[in-house]
């Protein structure tokens, strides 16, 4: 396993790569990817894609435009061009009704108890897990076949993992099989 000295974008090629390495030794064919401005996406492409390794993209939706997360309608052409799968949808773990009651009222959702139990671990482990719930979720990954699940802190990639992957609402299917790469 790789691990960073710091989170952060710094480490998005070595992350990329250990992913890359792990796939093949795995014979994996799907990676999930997160991604806002679509370049970490294009950068898992060109490592991945050339090796038959389907990239699905995952963004979030636009409740999160203020803090400038949501991907361009250009970016995600550009992507799709590539053949790259792209989905844009509500964060998995707490970006639903549930949670405009918690923020409105206090308390917890459970998806926000399973979110706030990844970012212990970090937060590019959180975002890695999520967008592999959400690809699933969307239908957008094979379920019957593990894939690798690539996510940062910010920006860029820092965290890899290899997971069994299930929609959000078979979240106890879910499974992280091996991290690859995660900050210290």
């Amino acid at each position: 396993m790789l691990l960073f000295d710091r989170p952060g974008k710094a480490n998005t090629q070595a992350t990329l790569q250990a992913a890359r390495d792990r796939t093949l030794e795995l014979g994996l064919k799907q990676a999930v990817v997160a991604s806002t401005s679509g370049d970490t996406a294009r950068q898992a492409h060109a490592l991945l894609a050339p090796w038959g390794i389907q990239v699905v993209v995952v963004t979030t939706c636009h409740g999160w435009a203020h803090k400038g997360w949501c991907m361009s309608p250009q970016a995600k052409a550009e992507l799709e061009a590539l053949g790259m799968r792209v989905h844009t949808g509500l964060l998995a773990l707490g970006d639903d009704v549930g949670t405009a009651f918690s923020v409105a009222g206090g308390g917890r959702t459970p998806a926000e108890i399973v979110r706030a139990t990844l970012f212990c671990f970090g937060q590019g482990l959180k975002v890695a897990v999520e967008c592999a719930l959400m690809a699933a979720g969307a239908g957008l990954l094979d379920l019957s076949q593990e894939a690798v699940a690539i996510g940062g802190t910010h920006q860029g990639a820092d965290t890899a993992i290899v997971c069994q992957p299930a929609p959000p609402r078979r979240f106890h299917h879910f499974r992280i099989l091996e991290i690859l790469a995660k900050p210290r």
